[in-house]
C-alpha cells in the first residue's frame, strides 16, 4: 500500500510517498481503508523532532473510511462500517496511509451529517477541545470562556462545543476572520494583533491556550479566582500550575488520549446540529508535504485534511 514515510527529521520537504505492507488488524482491532486523514501540529512537530519519544514515525492520528476487516474478539464493529477515530494516541497510529488498524474502541461510526473529508477533520483537535472544554474545565452554563487561536483547527471546534454547554465565548484571532468566528457562534473577539487580549478582556472562567509561550502567564491575569487554565502547547507549559497556585486559580497541561465516549459526545452535537468541522484545504496523500508547508505557516482557519480514496 501507499503510505507517506521519512528517513529522519526536518522540514515538509522529508515527507515521501513509500510502499509499505498493508498492515493486518489483530486481536480487538480493525483494518480500516482510509479515506481521508486529518493533518496536525502534532504531525508537523514529529516530523520535525519526533516528538517526546525522538523517534521517526509513521504520522498521521485523524481518520476516517471504512471497516475493511475486523480481528478476533470485535463485537463494536463491523466490515463495511463507515468509521472515523483517533486511532492509538499518543502512540503512533500511521493514518496517512491508504490503511491502518486501530483497537476498534478508538473508532465509532461516521456521523451520516459528515463526509469522510469532515469527520478526519473533526477527531484529534474536536477531543482535544472536548476533553479540555468537557472533561478538564467542566465549563458550564453562562461562564465566560477564553479561546485563544480560536480560528485554528482545535480552536473553531472549541468554539462550537463551549456555545453548545452554554458558555459566553470569546475568542482571540487576526480581523480577518472575526465573521467566521461569530458564525460559529462567538460572542467577543479580539484582534490580537492590534490589541493585548489581557487589556480588551473582562475576567473569564475558562482559557483554553494552544499557543504557549507568554500567552500562559498572561493569560492568569485574565481569569478569577477558581477559574481553569488549560494549555494545550506544550509539557513544558505544566510549570503554570505554580504559578497560578497563589491566584486561586487552576492551571494544567492537558495531553489528549484516545477515547470512545469523547468521540460519542462529538458525533452527538454534530447530530444535533451543534458542532461542524470546518476543511479550509483538502490536498491529496501524495501532496502530504505540500499540507505540512501550509500548516507550518499558522494561517489555515479550521483544517486541513489529505484525501486518499
Amino acid at each position: 500500500m501507499r503510505a507517506i514515510g521519512q528517513d529522519g527529521f526536518g522540514g515538509p520537504e522529508v515527507l515521501k510517498v513509500v510502499e509499505v505492507e498493508r498492515p493486518e488488524p489483530g486481536v480487538a482491532e480493525v483494518l480500516v481503508r482510509v479515506h481521508a486523514a486529518g493533518v496536525n501540529p502534532t504531525d508537523s512537530w514529529h516530523r520535525g523532532s519526533g516528538g517526546l519519544a525522538g523517534k521517526v514515525v509513521r504520522l498521521g492520528w485523524d481518520v476516517s473510511g471504512v471497516v475493511e476487516a475486523v480481528g478476533l474478539g470485535v463485537t463494536t464493529l463491523a466490515p463495511g462500517d463507515e468509521v472515523f477515530g483517533m486511532p492509538r494516541h499518543p502512540l503512533p497510529a500511521g493514518t496517512y496511509a491508504e490503511y491502518v488498524t486501530s483497537p476498534a474502541r478508538h473508532l465509532i461510526r461516521k456521523p451520516v451529517g459528515l463526509d469522510h473529508t469532515e469527520a478526519a477533520a473533526l477527531a484529534l483537535t474536536g477531543m482535544t477541545a472536548w476533553q479540555a472544554l468537557v472533561d478538564t474545565a467542566d465549563v458550564r452554563p453562562g461562564q465566560r470562556v477564553l479561546i485563544h487561536a480560536a480560528a485554528g483547527g482545535v480552536g473553531h471546534l472549541a468554539v462550537q462545543i463551549a456555545k453548545a454547554r452554554g458558555a459566553h465565548v470569546i475568542g482571540t484571532a487576526r480581523a480577518a476572520k472575526h465573521d467566521f468566528l461569530r458564525g460559529l457562534g462567538a460572542d467577543e473577539l479580539i484582534d490580537y494583533t492590534a490589541v493585548e487580549f489581557e487589556t480588551a478582556v473582562g475576567p473569564v472562567d475558562v482559557v483554553i491556550d494552544p499557543i504557549g509561550g507568554d500567552y500562559g502567564p498572561r493569560s492568569l491575569r485574565v481569569l478569577r479566582a477558581g477559574g481553569h487554565l488549560v494549555s494545550l502547547a506544550s509539557p513544558a507549559e505544566a510549570y503554570l500550575a505554580e504559578q497560578a497556585r497563589p491566584l486561586g486559580i487552576r492551571a494544567a497541561f492537558m495531553a489528549v488520549e484516545a477515547d470512545r465516549a469523547g468521540l460519542l459526545g462529538l458525533a452527538a452535537l454534530v447530530e444535533a446540529g451543534r458542532l461542524r468541522p470546518v476543511v479550509d484545504t483538502v490536498l491529496p496523500l501524495e501532496l502530504a508535504a505540500k499540507a505540512h508547508e501550509m500548516l507550518d505557516t499558522g494561517r489555515t482557519a479550521g483544517k486541513l485534511v489529505l484525501a486518499v480514496v
